[in-house]
């Protein structure tokens, strides 16, 4: 398995690409409308440092983000957070056109986005199905990605050129949250209510951060400084699964990942993941998945 990749790294995208853009370690933008050279459509997997956003308007193209498989067709829309394995399996490259653009983690932050009003699904480490655009939503989508190309590659005044990105990238990530949410109607969070939501915010993103070392609930509860019995209560009653639950799911996913991927041998991957021996891991793996490490590693 590869390591995680900046975006400084992924100008290889600019030869599939009938038009390209980047913006320093900030963001990269790839219009994609033939694959001429993308004669073995299955990649390796990376990790990207960054939240990726694809969308197909022609052509399809499938993909595995975390060991999950998803296919886009027309007018889809995915978005994969940050520390995403990503593995492109296969692409419909005699009719494809399709928008990438990956942004880094800084630069989301420099944006300070409202996570309030995004989904808590997002901050799972399962993304959500790709959206089904109408025709005229899909146009909007490309107009935003448009205007940041245009923005990226013409503007005149380089003073200006992030500044002026970091407000459509916000319009456009806005713009996708409506979509996803246009058929839900929320009541309005009271404070408490929102209390819980940002305790539940901040737990995903502690467990995304320190999963590979710390497994206990105790740890994050004591990061967030409530009690153990307080944070279980709030994640189960917002995700329908415990804060333990949540937790071996990371870990277990991270372990797949390393088995299925890495060159590491069982006794490595243990002590990546901050096991005290390849016996405790075995046990630990076995016991969530019903096989063992050397099982999974040969299925």
């Amino acid at each position: 398995m590869k390591k995680e990749i900046p975006l400084s790294q992924l100008t290889g995208i600019q030869k599939y690409s009938t038009q390209y853009s980047s913006l320093g370690d900030d963001y990269i933008f790839s219009h994609i409308t033939e694959l001429r050279h993308f004669g073995d459509a299955e990649t390796a997997p990376i990790r990207v440092n960054g939240i990726l956003i694809l969308m197909t308007l022609k052509g399809s193209i499938e993909l595995e983000v975390n060991l999950a498989s998803f296919r886009l067709t027309k007018n889809s829309l995915l978005a994969v957070g940050h520390d995403r394995l990503l593995q492109v399996k296969s692409i419909d490259s005699n009719d494809i056109d399709a928008y990438l653009f990956v942004i880094s983690p800084e630069f989301i932050r420099d944006i300070n986005l409202d996570m309030n009003v995004i989904n808590l699904e997002r901050f799972t480490p399962n993304p959500q199905p790709p959206l089904t655009l109408s025709k005229e939503e899909a146009a909007l989508m490309k107009r935003y990605f448009d205007l940041i190309h245009y923005n990226t590659t013409e503007n005149p005044d380089d003073i200006y050129v992030r500044s002026i990105s970091r407000c459509l990238i916000a319009s456009a990530v806005y713009q996708m949250i409506q979509f996803t949410a246009k058929n839900r109607v929320e009541e309005q969070p009271d404070k408490a209510g929102m209390r819980r939501s940002n305790y539940v915010k901040d737990f995903m993103r502690l467990l995304q951060e320190n999963h590979r070392r710390e497994r206990s609930v105790a740890f994050y509860a004591s990061r967030l400084f409530i009690s153990t019995k307080y944070l279980s209560l709030i994640i189960k009653e917002a995700t329908g699964k415990s804060a333990a639950e949540w937790i071996d799911e990371y870990v277990i996913l991270e372990a797949k990942n390393l088995l299925r991927f890495s060159s590491k041998n069982v006794q490595q991957i243990a002590y990546e993941l901050n096991f005290s021996n390849q016996s405790s891991f075995g046990k630990y793996f076995k016991h969530i998945t019903g096989m063992s490490p050397t099982e999974f590693q040969r299925s």
